[in-house]
This record gives structure tokens, sequence and C-alpha cells, in this order.
């Protein structure tokens, strides 16, 4: 039976390969790079993909032509196939657990591995599993890089940092069509901003007729994909910014600074940032 399954696997790599969309994840049989960071899949929240989205001949790609969906399509195959190993081996090990149906929390577990592993089978992410919202905690436990939600960073030429190119709008395109998201940076230009005194960036940002830099888009784009905000908490000797999600009730959020905050919660004050700055602090 696993035999059958590998070849189903090769065969739909060698299908993508000869539509010209794969050639180095199938390199040692799939297990590149992808297959030997997948260990650390539970460190992190979602998956950041640099695309190159700019023409330069003194720049060479691997490939000998720039078409970012089909880099996409490469390194989503390479993670699918890491997924694929290392569920294919979870999920055989779990089986023989709930052979005597008693543990129904391993049961689920495993119908959950047996849903994604179907997808992954037929080379689509493990994203796309159907789930219910009770499965979620279990579903995202299962650590698969391609259940992670991605965001395309989309590397263009300086003249197109503002509105993006051609090229970054197949990227987006597809991040529509996936429910990820996309933005567009230019390297070059983050490059030279960084090297820059403080005083100095706003000035070398207005006169290339940008408002911020790519890297701000950047975080605000992971945020929104994370469903992520951040509130602050301000006093006369410091101010601090912490994360929490959409939606968190102010307990919880007061549980984020520390625990003994959210157990004795009481009630919380807040004034609205623009009010904040506008009257000077609470002073004014």
């Amino acid at each position: 039976m696993r035999q059958s399954r590998s070849a189903h696997v090769k065969c739909e790599c060698a299908k993508r390969a000869r539509e010209g969309r794969l050639d180095a994840a199938t390199v040692n049989g799939g297990r590149g790079k992808a297959t030997q960071t997948h260990s650390y899949e539970g460190r992190f929240l979602t998956v950041a993909e640099p695309c190159r989205c700019f023409e330069d001949g003194d720049v060479t790609h691997v490939e000998g032509k720039i078409a970012p969906v089909d880099d996409i399509e490469t390194i989503e195959t390479e993670l699918m196939l890491a997924d694929l190993e290392s569920l294919e081996k979870r999920a055989a090990a779990l089986e023989k657990k709930t052979k005597n149906g008693a543990d129904k929390e391993a049961k689920e577990i495993l119908d959950l591995m047996n849903r994604a592993l179907v997808l992954l089978r037929e080379g689509k992410p493990a994203r796309l599993v159907e789930r219910k919202p009770e499965e979620e905690q279990a579903f995202s436990m299962l650590g698969l890089m391609t259940a992670k939600p991605v965001l395309y960073v989309c590397n263009v030429e300086e003249a197109s940092a503002l509105e993006g190119n051609a090229l970054s709008a197949e990227v987006f395109k597809r991040a529509a069509e996936e429910g990820a998201k996309a933005v567009v940076v230019s390297a070059k230009i983050e490059s030279e901003i960084a090297v820059l005194p403080a005083e100095d960036q706003k000035d070398y940002l207005d006169a290339i007729g940008l408002d911020e830099p790519g890297l701000n888009r950047v975080i605000r784009a992971g945020y929104d994909l994370l469903h992520l905000v951040t509130y602050f908490t301000v006093g006369p000797k410091e101010a601090r910014a912490w994360t929490i999600t959409k939606g968190t009730k102010a307990p919880a959020a007061a549980g984020v600074i520390h625990s003994d905050f959210e157990k004795g919660f009481i009630r919380s004050e807040t004034i609205a940032y623009a009010d904040y700055v506008q009257y000077k602090g609470e002073s004014g």
C-alpha cells in the first residue's frame, strides 16, 4: 500500500514537471530543505514566501526565466512532500492506537490526518482541509507546513515599489484564489533605507514617492493574515505594545501582560489613539 501511495505522489510531481512547474522539488525524492526544516514547523505561525518579481540580466534565475507563480508551485510541492512524509508515519502509528476504538480523541485526530493525507496525495496543501471550528485546535497541533497561512512577499524593481508590476499581479491573483496574502516590496530600496539615519529615511522615501518602508506593509499584512492587533499600555515612564488576537476580551488581553492581571481583572479604561495624541496624553 505504501508503494502505491508513493507512486501516486511521484506521478503528480512528474505531471507538474512536464508542465514546467516542478524541478528542484523532485530532487532526492522531494526530501530537500523543506524536509530538513520540517521539525521547526511548530515554532512559527505563518509561512512567508519571497517571490522574485523583477527582471535583471545581472541577477540570474536557476530556471532561466522569471515566473514567480512557477517558483511558488515548486516551493509548495516541496512542502507538501515534507508534510506527506511526516503525516504518513504519524498516522500509521496512531492507527495502531485506535484499533480498539477506546481512545476517542486519538480517533478524531486520525480522522483529521486522513483528510489531510487525501489532499496531500492529490498534490493539494493541507490548508484546504474542510474542518469544523471545534476541530481547529487539534488540526493546528498537527503542525503541517502547508496548513499554515501564507504571505507572499513580492520583490519588485524600484520603479514598481508603490503599485507592483505584471509579475506581482500574478502572485496577488494566486493569493486571492487560495485565501493567502501578498505584499509588494523592493528589497533594493529596503537595503538602502536600512543604512540611513532615522531622520533621513523619510526624506528618502518622499523623494521616491513612497509613504513608508515596505517592511511596514509586510508587518501589517502578517498581522492581518494572523488576525492580530496591538494594544498599548502607557504610563509616566514607559509605553508598551502588546499583541493579541482580534476579538480577545479585555481580561484575556490583560493576561498577556501577566496572568495575575487576568485573574484579578476588574475593568479596563481605554483611550482612542487619535484622542491620546491630539490631547497630549491623559494630562490634556
